[in-house]
């Protein structure tokens, strides 16, 4: 996984300040590849019915971006309990547990 340990805490803090103590964070992406360089930061976000607001993804945003530089993060939200479409099970299966 090519993300700091610094990044990692900083990505689930901010998630669990803005979406819920409840809510899954996953990497998925070239990030959870070590011989793979660049890329933007996929996340995946397994959330309560509700949560994953405008709101909270601008909360989100501003409280990780106070902790680490400001770069694209891609985010995709599945609500817990609800069907996932295609890309979202893609997220399930490849992505990393933060």
């Amino acid at each position: 996984m090519r993300l700091s340990p610094e990044y990692v805490a900083a990505i689930k803090d901010a998630a669990g300040e803005a979406f819920g103590q409840t809510a899954v964070v996953r990497l998925f992406g070239s990030r959870v590849h070590d011989d793979r360089k660049g890329g933007d930061i996929d996340l995946h976000f397994e959330v309560d019915p509700g949560r994953g607001t405008d709101a909270e993804v601008e909360t989100f945003e501003q409280l990780l971006f106070a902790r680490i530089d400001e770069q694209r993060v891609d985010k995709i939200f599945s609500v817990r309990g609800q069907l996932t479409a295609p890309f979202e099970q893609i997220a399930y299966r490849d992505g990393i547990i933060l």
